[in-house]
Order: structure tokens, then C-alpha cells, then sequence
């Protein structure tokens, strides 16, 4: 599966939303891929993101080998380092934690990557990453050992998005992070949607479907789902 990115663009372009669901592998076994994949299939998704800030890289592709089998949607790489990639996998967002200044995050990690992506064919889509606070602290903060940016703080936060595009970056995504108390405000995803013309991608702390919807009249191009479908599949039955 090739121009995935490219996918991306057209449906921004037509005003076409997408959904993304986040499946931590940590937390997932292969056991349970067939009834989540069920529940996958039944949604409105539009791809699968996989991933974790903990996560060791242990029975990834055995899992994403078996979600290939069930469900066919593009499946994207959303790793916490460079022992997270998996050959099985469709794309790759290319994270560079530009809201924070640990080198490992903002290059180590990608450069240590290098060796792994040429053995593949992996779509890699470069995606600058911006942690935003929440009033908790998440896993990508404690891992990582950077301070989110502050959600009062709108325009220093699009003028971070905006040189995330000058930088090259393909996508830009905001996140409040795996069980965050509060989900980015509407008002900063307006506010870059507006400075951006690449796709941005919204996540973290949205707990319901008219959050989703929220978010996607605020101006995200693809919102993503984790914890809120992780802890009830059904999130998406009336």
C-alpha cells in the first residue's frame, strides 16, 4: 500500500474527515485482535495507528500481522522509539517532538531509526509531534522528560506548528496524550488548522463522539481515538 500520505492530502482537500484508532501493543494481546478487530470493522475508522511511549517492541508484528488479517484499513506506525518499527506495518509517522528540546526525541531516536527503515517499505511520513498540556502528566512527558506546551499559550503553540512545516514536516499533530484529563482546546486547533496548509492530526483526552466532532469542526483532518475505545470497544454503538 503506497501514497498513503497522499490520501491524506486529497481528503483534506475535499473536507473528507478521518478517524484514527490507537491500539497500544503493550496492552494488547494476540488473543484479543479478533474481537477488537470486529469492533474495528464496525466503526468509522479510517486507519489504525499502533503504538506506546513504554512499549518494548515484543509480538509487534505477530499483532499486526494478525489485525492485517481481519481488518482493511491502512495501518500506521505510531512508535515511542526506534525499537517500535515493525516490516508489517503500512506507514510510519516520523515523529519529531518539537514541542519539547531533549535531542533524543527530537533526532536521536529518528537517527537510529535509519538502519531499520532502509530494510523496509514503510511509507515515512515526517510528523512534527506537539505534546500540549492536559493537567496531567502523561506517559510522553515522563518518558520523554519534556514539559508539554502551554494550552494558555495559543500562539507560541502555532508559531511551533508553523516551523514544524517550514521544517518539512508532513503532518503536523497535536497531542494532549494517553489519559489526559484535558483534550486540546478547540480554540488552538482553529487557530493552527488556520496557520497550517498540511494535514493536522488531534489526539489525547477526547472521551465521546461529539468530541470528535468537536474537534473536527475546530478544523483537525483526522482526530485520534485511544483510551476511550480501549477501555469500551463499543464506543461507537448507539
Amino acid at each position: 500500500m503506497k501514497e498513503l500520505y497522499t490520501n491524506i492530502v486529497q481528503a483534506k482537500k475535499e473536507n473528507s474527515k478521518l478517524l484514527a484508532i490507537l491500539l497500544d501493543p503493550e496492552k494488547l494481546l494476540i488473543s484479543d485482535v479478533k474481537n477488537l478487530c470486529e469492533k474495528i470493522n464496525e466503526s468509522p475508522a479510517t486507519h489504525i495507528f499502533i503504538g506506546g511511549s513504554t512499549y518494548n517492541g515484543n509480538h509487534l508484528d505477530g499483532l499486526i500481522k494478525e489485525i492485517k488479517q481481519c481488518v482493511d484499513l491502512p495501518l500506521f506506525l505510531f512508535p515511542g522509539d526506534y525499537k517500535q518499527i515493525s516490516s508489517e506495518a503500512d506507514a510510519i509517522l516520523f515523529l519529531s517532538l518539537l514541542s519539547g528540546r531533549n535531542p533524543d526525541y527530537l533526532i536521536e531516536h529518528q537517527v537510529n531509526a535509519v538502519p531499520i527503515l532502509e530494510k523496509t517499505t514503510l511509507e515515512i511520513i515526517s510528523t512534527g509531534y506537539l505534546l500540549i498540556d492536559s493537567r496531567t502528566e502523561t506517559a510522553v512527558e515522563r518518558v520523554s522528560k519534556t514539559s508539554p506546551l502551554d494550552r494558555n499559550n495559543i500562539d507560541y503553540v502555532c508559531q511551533t506548528a508553523k516551523a514544524s512545516e517550514y521544517l518539512g514536516n508532513k503532518l503536523v499533530y497535536l497531542e494532549a496524550g494517553s489519559g489526559a484529563k484535558l483534550a486540546v482546546p478547540l480554540e488552538m486547533i482553529s487557530q493552527v488548522s488556520k496557520k497550517l496548509t498540511i494535514p493536522l492530526i488531534v489526539g489525547g483526552g477526547i472521551r465521546s463522539k461529539e468530541a470528535i466532532d468537536d474537534a473536527f469542526n475546530a478544523g483537525a483532518d483526522m482526530v485520534v481515538i485511544g483510551s476511550a475505545f480501549e477501555n469500551d470497544n463499543a464506543f461507537f454503538e448507539l
